[in-house]
């Protein structure tokens, strides 16, 4: 999921594929993402079925799709709404297909500027200084400061040049901290940065509802609510943040 990203109908649709091929549940992970398990082989009409939720827009991508953002971007508070960028980032991914050979624990982290991100490790990011800039993050360090509309390309770039550089064989680097070089010279964090922020805590809070999904697990009979929600986003948290908005 882009941002932890979905809706209602696409999870009533993921909710078939689970109990018609997997264990029944869908599952939350720690980067926003929606999992189904006990599937015992990858079969053609698996694949469809998956494509049906339309969360599949390129099978050869999906394990480079990883991008985690502040889940309430765009909904409230923050510095900037990073929905738009994050999407940028995705159709740039899905444009190049030599991007397919990232490594499937490479992880894009988009921080809007409250912090909630910060302490997130991450392979290649951003974190917003205000409506305009964002500094980036690169593996453990800091990168340039760029103008919000340069930092997708920019991350593009430089996920193209780890791609360069990382090697192969059993010894290729899996994610950006592990090459023996920096992609970029290393940055100071500029002042304008954030302090790292507490989790989002569950209950009402800016924006929306933040709902404990206990355990991760989410079954059908307890998601029937969640299912005529139009927005509904994934959090970091094993939580799921529906927004007050509706689009």
């Amino acid at each position: 999921l882009v941002g932890g990203h979905t809706g209602g109908r696409q999870l009533h649709v993921l909710f078939d594929v689970a109990e018609q091929f997997g264990d029944g549940e869908i599952h939350l992970t720690s980067r926003a993402n929606l999992q189904i398990r006990g599937i015992t082989a990858i079969a053609e009409d698996v694949i469809a079925a998956f494509e049906r939720t339309g969360l599949l827009p390129s099978r050869e991508h999906e394990l480079a799709r990883n991008i985690l953002v502040s889940p309430q971007t765009g909904f409230g508070g923050g510095r900037v709404d990073l929905r738009l960028i994050a999407h940028q980032l995705d159709d740039l991914l899905l444009a190049d297909l030599s991007l397919t050979d990232l490594p499937g624990r490479f992880l894009f982290v988009l921080d809007d500027g409250r912090g909630d991100l910060l302490d997130r490790r991450c392979d290649l990011g951003l974190v917003a200084l205000d409506q305009t800039r964002v500094q980036l993050r690169i593996g453990d360090r800091w990168g340039a400061v760029v103008p919000l509309e340069q930092a997708a390309p920019a991350m593009i770039t430089l996920a193209r040049d780890f791609l360069a550089r990382r090697g192969g064989g059993p010894t290729a680097a899996w994610h950006v901290r592990e090459l023996p070089d920096m992609l970029t010279p290393d940055v100071a964090p500029h002042g304008d940065l954030p302090r790292s922020s507490a989790p989002l805590p569950y209950g009402s809070v800016v924006g929306g509802t933040h709902h404990e999904i206990p355990e991760g697990l989410l079954a059908r009979a307890s998601a029937l609510a969640l299912l005529d929600e139009p927005v509904l986003v994934v959090t970091p948290w094993r939580g799921i943040f529906v927004p007050d908005a509706r689009e």
